[in-house]
């Protein structure tokens, strides 16, 4: 991972299962139950677990981000053709919650980055940090530059590098720091936006937007979003023509790029689960605080804070834990952090209750681990590019949290696999 561009660590291990305790009835082809075509019991299993996971987390969850990008991007273009020195605290207020909202959904998509939001480099399009603010300011002096910027993103997604694009660049101008230190505030951003900043920051929504419709469809696939999003991806020439979803409920059949669904389930725990709980622990926390494992990904960096101007640290934090609880257990409704939540949906089958099938004890560590690392997370303290230096025990703790979290489900791996 290097500095503005933040790239997913893949790991290499992982699995992801159904209700009911099963066996294979073939050990030389593991997919199936004996007659040709026919899955076994364990694989039908992973096949129900897989379905509800993409039909009631993946696809509600980016469905989600997509229509708050949606609603930030044209909160943005008001602020725009309000004109400079007509911008309002009001204005700037209302972009911000929506910067938040799909800001949430964002975090909560980090436990499976894998398939399109790697393939098509989504994830560091949207979500690289720490800002170029040096560039920034360069390219707002440019005038033949901001010429070509226009309000869709087409300028910005296909000539601006990453450390000027996605969540970061809109958060700066969007919100500001007030005091210093320890009792520095978020607040709105001053409204003395300048018309190259009001461009800008259209254009940059613009690409979000994009890029968030992209996911979705990339997930759902195309003809099952809105008109309003086909028209965007057919604008800004962005369909792949994928359907990632399908993908998974479909492992072992043709344009399937999964044997079977334990490859499927691997995919969310390795390049998943594993992969957002090593770098909340090692590279989100560890990274500024130097009390990450070196071999995490990254070398200490004290600036490298994730949503500084916000204050939104802890919070994109505790937000990737209960992506990790979504993808294991399902949706939570019950949890008080998922109060208001009606567009992500509860899963009858879970890998959580499979692996209950096999080894309550296993299933009640792993949700234990997940509590632990949110708990954990939730000691720590805004401003985090204050604290990151100074509360090392607790910071510390939060980083450990991560790391058993992330190990446990080396054990869920290897009972998977040994009931295959």
């Amino acid at each position: 991972m290097t500095k503005f561009f933040k790239m997913p660590l893949y790991l290499t291990m992982g699995a992801f299962m159904a209700m009911g305790l099963y066996a294979c009835s073939d050990e030389n082809d593991p997919g199936t139950g004996g007659g040709e075509g026919e899955l076994s019991e364990q694989e039908q299993a992973l096949k129900n677990i897989v379905t509800d996971f993409a039909n009631n987390t993946a696809v509600p969850t980016y469905r989600g981000m997509a229509d708050a990008a949606i609603e930030l991007h044209n909160a943005c273009l008001a602020m725009k053709n309000a004109g400079a020195g007509n911008v309002t605290t009001a204005q700037v207020e209302t972009a911000g919650e929506a910067w938040k909202k799909a800001r949430r959904y964002w975090e909560l998509s980090e436990a499976w980055l894998f398939g399109p939001a790697g393939d098509y480099n989504i994830d560091p399009h949207i979500d690289s940090w720490p800002l170029d603010k040096t560039s920034m300011d360069a390219l707002l002096a440019n005038e033949e530059q901001m010429s070509q910027m226009d309000e869709d993103g087409t300028y910005v997604g296909n000539n601006l590098g990453f450390g000027l694009q996605g969540f970061h660049a809109i958060e700066y101008l969007l919100f500001e720091l007030q005091g210093t230190g320890a009792d520095a505030k978020s607040i709105a951003h001053n409204v003395n936006y300048t018309t190259q900043e009001l461009l800008y920051m259209t254009g940059v929504t613009g690409d979000l937007r994009n890029q968030c419709v992209l996911l979705e469809a990339c997930w759902a696939g195309t003809e099952n979003v809105t008109a309003e999003k086909q028209a965007i991806l057919e604008d800004n020439e962005l369909d792949k023509g994928v359907n990632y979803s399908q993908v998974m409920i479909n492992a072992g059949q043709a344009g399937s790029e999964y044997v079977n669904y334990l490859e499927a389930v691997q995919d969310l725990i390795s390049a998943g689960i594993q992969n957002i709980a090593n770098e909340v622990g090692n590279i989100k926390i560890g990274n500024p605080t130097g009390l990450g494992d070196p071999a995490g990904g990254m070398e200490e960096d004290p600036g490298y804070i994730e949503s500084p101007y916000s204050l939104n640290s802890i919070t994109d934090f505790k937000d990737n834990i209960i992506s990790i609880q979504n993808a294991y257990e399902g949706f939570q409704s019950s949890e008080s952090y998922n109060a208001g939540e009606t567009v992500i949906q509860p899963s009858t089958y879970t890998l959580s209750a499979y692996i209950n099938s096999l080894d309550a004890d296993l299933d009640e560590r792993v949700k234990k681990a997940i509590d632990d690392a949110y708990n954990a997370i939730s000691q720590m303290k805004e401003p985090f590019a204050y604290w990151a230096g100074r509360d090392d025990a607790i910071n510390q703790a939060a980083v450990d949290a991560c790391n058993t979290l992330n190990d446990i489900f080396f054990e869920v791996d290897n009972i998977l696999s040994a009931n295959h």
